[in-house]
């Protein structure tokens, strides 16, 4: 039997841009539009050209190769003719192969928001899917608030959607808009849309998450009959963010209930690149990838409890609802004082530290490790620094330099002009090759100016982290006072796209943080050198 198609649509650029914080220059939108197109997704929308200038730049020409590139914008105003009306004119006018129409389809809304009769707001939908398809574009509906709409009047509901689909609409999107609506509400009322008429092949889902069921409802649509999911990537959007299609597009095409009845665009070995997908989208957003998200977090398959780790050593099925490789993920045993001798061997293997069970280093390490996370170390989440911890005492790590002293200074004082402000200067004392480097840096903060000073001059090794870069810095109170002790936790990341955290911990925060800028430089100098395993470096 023929598997049926899902259709992927993509509104990262246009929903996804009411996400707070999120401010997407031109340059990002072309970028994340490659990004959507090269992985295989089937349309892009990619906002509300006359809305703006950067949406009406964007849409100055075609930004997608394969997939079809959509512009968002309202169904004609009522009581305006199509040709008056300079909105839908922008959008005509857009170089997309589709439009995405916005239109009220409860009937609250028709009367508060757009001020209209129900019936002027049936013949703005109308008449925009047919101007859209008059000039050579596919139609799309946007059905907002369809559930809720539905709800208090089903039949107007049903009204807006049959409407657009007589009209020739190529897809009516039903939208959760305010979130709230529930799975087994979802699938009732989508069989009541296709029972009215709408075939389910031209239907599509549009879910928001603030009942964190944005995923659950859109897979619920695809089981009543809708043939379209629209999501964001990371599930970003206003209030709670959109449906996650990095989540939704893996159980797609891993899990037998939908792959064996349905197929999409992207085949398995794309689906190998959803990770770094991810990723790379939050390192445009400028933030620190989630590390519980599902399939692509760098947790998801992480396993540091003794018992669970030893069962899946013994078998990762145990464990894993999927192959974290399918996804372009890694498995991770972690590294606490939870874990057993086993647990040890194998993550010290995945390094490429071969360690024999009795070899008494191996019970030296242990001891360690068990020492320091009972003083505030965290090594599950430091694993560039567990790995030097473990190679220090295992092996070897190569003498790079030494940082002989190093002096951190604030002050609080009155500029010339009468202002006050806080000053941080940092002065470091490195011995590379038996030459003695004194540094000297102002940063925004102590720490700040200590990383700027450490990193200013490594003599023959400063072309190898040129593109080193802190991406985030985490500060945990371990006890109450201010004599309290800290743990610090930074993450790295360099020009390869390898990401890495490490710890220090300590009663003095300049000193925590020192520990942790150390062991990120010399995991770099590792790295390039192949002397450190992959795992750490996710």
């Amino acid at each position: 039997m023929a598997k049926e198609r899902i259709y992927l649509f993509d509104t990262t650029l246009r929903d996804g841009q009411q996400t707070p914080g999120v401010d997407f220059s031109v340059e990002d939108k072309i970028a994340i539009a490659n990004m959507l197109d090269a992985f295989g997704m089937d349309y892009v929308e990619g906002g509300y050209p006359g809305a703006n200038p950067t949406d009406t730049a964007f849409f100055s020409k075609k930004r997608t190769g394969r997939a079809g590139f959509v512009a968002f914008g309202m169904t004609k105003r009522a009581g305006v003719s199509v040709s008056n009306d300079p909105g839908l004119n922008e959008l005509l006018r857009a170089k997309s192969d589709h439009i995405c129409f916005v239109a009220k389809s409860w009937d609250y809304h028709v009367k508060v928001a757009l001020g209209c009769t129900n019936e002027e707001n049936l013949e703005s939908i109308d008449l925009s899917v047919k101007a859209a398809i008059e000039a050579g574009k596919g139609a799309m509906i946007d059905c907002e608030h369809f559930f809720d709409g539905y709800k208090t009047n089903p039949a107007y509901a049903l009204a807006c959607a049959k409407t657009a689909f007589d009209a020739g609409a190529r897809w009516i999107v039903l939208c959760d808009t305010n979130g709230g609506t529930q799975p087994s509400e979802i699938r009732e009322i989508v069989a009541a849309v296709i029972a009215s008429g709408v075939p389910g092949d031209r239907l599509g889902i549009h879910a928001h998450n603030d009942t964190g069921q944005a995923v659950a409802n859109s897979l619920a649509a695809v089981e009543a009959g809708v043939r379209q999911i629209q999501g964001t990537l990371n599930g970003i959007g206003e209030r709670c963010g959109n449906a996650n299609l990095v989540t939704i597009i893996p159980t797609l095409v891993l899990k037998p209930a939908y792959n064996e009845r349905f197929e999409t665009g992207i085949d398995r070995e794309a689906l190998q690149g959803l990770t770094k997908l991810s990723h790379d989208f939050d390192e445009l957003l400028n933030r620190s990838p989630e590390t519980q998200a599902p399939y692509v977090g760098s947790s998801a398959f992480a396993t540091k409890a003794g018992i669970h780790a030893s069962a899946l050593l013994k078998d990762p099925r145990t464990y894993e609802h999927v192959e974290p490789e399918t996804v372009g993920n890694l498995r991770k045993v972690m590294v606490s004082d939870q874990g057993g001798k086993s647990n040890f061997i194998n993550a010290l293997k995945r390094r490429g530290i071969e360690v024999g069970k009795d070899d008494p280093r191996l019970d030296t390490l242990i001891t360690i490790v068990k020492e320091r996370e009972a003083t505030g170390y965290a090594y599950e989440g430091a694993d560039a620094s567990f790995e030097l911890l473990a190679r220090r005492t295992l092996g070897s790590v190569p003498d790079f330099f030494q940082v002989d002293s190093f002096r951190v200074m604030v002050e609080r004082r009155f500029d010339a002009n009468g202002n006050l402000k806080t000053v941080s200067e940092a002065v470091v004392k490195t011995v590379i090759d038996g030459e003695t480097v004194m540094s000297v840096a102002e940063g925004h903060g102590p720490v700040n100016a200590l990383d700027i000073a450490i990193r200013k001059d490594l003599g023959r090794y400063q072309p190898e982290i040129a593109d080193l870069e802190l991406v985030d810095y985490k500060v945990r109170i371990l006890n109450g006072g201010t004599e309290a002790i800290t743990r610090v936790l930074i993450e790295s990341a360099d020009g390869t796209g390898a990401r890495w955290w490490t710890v220090g911990v300590s009663d003095n925060i300049i000193d925590a943080s020192f520990q942790a800028l150390m062991d990120s430089i010399v995991y770099k100098l590792m790295k390039n050198r192949e002397l450190a395993g992959k795992v750490a470096a996710e």
